[in-house]
């Protein structure tokens, strides 16, 4: 196995390991927190990739796939692990408001922190790409079309809210508190993300095949 792809896999190992302490491991390993170490190796996993894939061939924009399809996959493993890490923790919103739950707080502030994480890594990759590849008019298709998916996901899951509290009865709407409705608009976002970045991937996949 060649060096490169010994550093794909072990970034992909490091990647899981941190998906698994987000998602499913202990609150606390020796007094860290394990959402915090997560969020950290998830982070050192993106910008790892970003490195590992600016020594590729060809100055780092790859010979197999376009800048506009590593940024999609990228993108896609990112949301999802946020959008899954949002959803698992969401009980935990079903409480006083912010400033009095503090596993609310906790939460909170690791989504904001991945989502600032993969901002600035876009950007990065963005600025790193823009300086070597020119986007035609393929590439602006294929966008719109995945800016258009977002847009239809994120008004379906809406739509599928509104319905959701319109014709429940009031007695089965004790979850419906504040704090957690408002977490689940942000899902709401995080997943129309995820499907924007899913449509590019895949209609740059299908162009190169």
């Amino acid at each position: 196995m060649s060096l490169p792809r010994l550093g794909f896999v072990g970034l992909a190992v490091v990647a899981a390991f941190a998906t698994w302490l987000l998602l499913a491991g202990p609150v606390r390993v020796l007094g860290v927190d394990t959402g915090n170490a997560g969020v950290f190796l998830l982070m050192t996993a993106g910008w790892g990739s970003l490195y590992a894939i600016s020594r590729l061939p060809d100055g780092g924009i790859g010979v197999a796939m376009s800048p506009g399809e590593w940024r999609a996959w990228l993108g896609l493993a990112f949301t999802l692990v946020i959008a899954a890490y949002a959803i698992v923790h969401a009980p935990v919103f079903h409480g006083p408001p912010l400033w009095h739950n503090p596993d609310a707080n906790r939460i909170g502030r690791n989504i904001v922190m991945l989502l600032i994480a993969w901002a600035i890594l876009a950007r990065v990759l963005d600025a790193r790409w823009r300086r070597g590849v020119q986007r035609d008019e393929r590439d602006r298709e294929i966008e719109a079309r995945g800016a258009g998916a977002a847009r239809l996901a994120l008004v379906v899951i809406l739509v599928g809210y509104a319905l959701l509290l319109s014709f429940s009865p009031s007695e089965r709407l004790d979850w419906a508190v504040p704090p957690l409705l408002g977490h689940l608009l942000v899902v709401a976002l995080i997943v129309s993300c995820a499907f924007e970045y899913l449509v590019v991937g895949l209609g740059y996949w299908r162009d190169r095949h």
